[in-house]
């Protein structure tokens, strides 16, 4: 109890030295992404131990469950970088209203996807395809669960949001690790049905999922309270108040490109799984787990995106506009690092990294072709997020949705036409890899030119 009662400050993104200020807030937050990979790895490790069917059934439900996210995003970012923006003007009482306005938001939404998932199941995954019945039978047991008990997965976002958002990202780092505990101890019990625990498969990695998910929701709570954050806007929300229309209105403004990019994003996804899906439940499980593998990768740049994200909105409302100049450069240089990394280890050791998921030789060799041929993305996809984030931080984001929307899209066409000259599968995964790289480009560009204008008018304005 003593330790709950000291008071500590929270992360000043507008002062102190930039590489120091962005460590402190975003290793946390990568460290966090990195427990959410370890998430879903654990998951599909425990998984494909039930076969390439169980694994395809869980990748078709987890793409509805990916289809929310872009949904959450809408509160999560807005009201993020509304929150943030606030407490770099040191306005900390519209910051908790913005806080509470998109808690209200988050909650609504994760209402009415449960109930719109539960009732549209059976034509949700009829979409796919999926003509083996195993895997069917999979796919709607895991949606049922995850799907239909989704707003712990929705509050859990936006909570993490926040507390970025007013530099905390130490509370959202110890939630989720205590909640990857509670999902490794439970997969293989009720997976496997190990000890008095029934053999559930994939209804038991769901339940798995959604019990961590509630453990990460009640320790973000209990850290609002004891974290002893000074200032802390979570602290004495009033959720059940009715705010002026504005603070609704500019979540909506800043976080609707975002949901609307995040799940065309999904959709789009969705449609390559389906062309996918022509070559068989091996290759729907290659790209379930290959994702998985990949989201080592994406995790941790959207980890340090959202860190940058909070970074920029606090200087942008602090009008320190060359701090933000010099920190998206820093984030820049670690980022492409990072990206690097991955590159050479999906390029040169595919082989080792496949065979920790798949056991056959058909899934095997699949995956050893997808992360050869991911691989030559990952630092253009890398610095793709961070850019976001940067943009996002000074409210661009219907920018980022336009660029990101036009660029996606055109995966489905060059799929279809790579397919078409004979390149079968490959042609797919070479679709996904070549667009990241130009996305990484663009978005890289994007930010030079517009970002630079964006705060020299706001320069000249004050």
């Amino acid at each position: 109890m003593q330790m709950s009662m000291k008071r500590s400050k929270s992360i000043d993104l507008t002062s102190g030295p930039i590489l120091k200020t962005l460590a402190e807030l975003a290793l946390p937050i990568m460290a966090s992404s990195f427990l959410g990979t370890a998430y879903n790895i654990t998951d599909m490790a425990w998984i494909g131990l039930l076969g390439s069917k169980a694994v395809a059934g869980v990748g078709v439900g987890g793409m509805y469950v990916w289809l929310s996210q872009g949904l959450v995003a809408l509160p999560r970012m807005g009201g993020q970088v509304n929150t943030a923006q606030a407490c770099g003007r040191k306005d900390y009482k519209e910051a908790g209203f913005y806080a509470a306005s998109a808690l209200q938001m988050t909650i609504l939404f994760g209402l009415l996807f449960a109930v719109a998932s539960i009732v549209f199941l059976d034509p949700l995954i009829g979409f796919f395809n999926l003509a083996d019945p195993d895997a069917y039978a999979s796919a709607r047991s895991y949606m049922l669960i995850t799907c239909g008990l989704i707003i712990f997965s929705f509050l859990n976002l936006t909570l993490t949001g926040l507390f970025t958002a007013q530099g905390d990202s130490r509370s959202p780092l110890m939630a989720n690790f205590l909640g990857l505990v509670g999902n490794m101890l439970l997969d293989p019990l009720l997976i496997l049905g190990i000890g008095p625990f029934p053999r559930l498969e994939t209804a038991g990695a769901a339940i798995a999922t959604v019990t961590a998910q509630f453990l990460v929701f009640a320790v973000l709570i209990f850290r609002i309270f004891t974290s002893g954050l000074e200032p802390n806007v979570l602290r004495g929300l009033h959720l059940f108040s009715r705010f002026p229309g504005k603070f609704y209105k500019n979540i909506f403004r800043i976080g609707f490109p975002t949901a609307i990019q995040s799940m065309l994003y999904c959709m789009i996804s969705m449609v390559l799984t389906r062309m996918v899906s022509a070559f068989g439940a091996a290759a729907i499980a290659v790209q379930r787990v290959g994702g998985q593998i990949e989201s080592v990768s994406w995790n941790t740049a959207d980890g340090f995106a959202s860190a940058l994200n909070a970074f920029t909105a606090q200087n942008f409302g602090a009008k320190k506009y060359d701090r933000i100049r010099h920190g998206y450069r820093i984030s820049f240089g670690i980022l492409a690092i990072w990206g690097l990394i991955i590159t050479a280890s999906f390029v040169l050791f595919p082989r080792p990294i496949s065979g920790l998921f798949f056991h056959d030789p058909e899934s095997l060799g699949i995956s050893v072709n997808y992360l050869i041929i991911i691989g030559f993305s990952e630092a253009f996809m890398a610095i793709e997020l961070m850019t976001i984030g940067a943009l996002s931080g000074l409210g661009m984001t219907k920018l980022c949705s336009i660029i990101s929307i036009i660029l996606t899209g055109s995966r489905i066409p060059l799929a279809m036409l790579l397919t078409h000259v004979g390149m079968g599968l490959d042609g797919i995964w070479w679709a996904l890899s070549l667009t990241s790289i130009v996305k990484g480009i663009v978005f890289t560009m994007t930010f030079r030119h517009t970002s630079r204008t964006k705060l020299n008018d706001s320069s000249s304005g004050n």
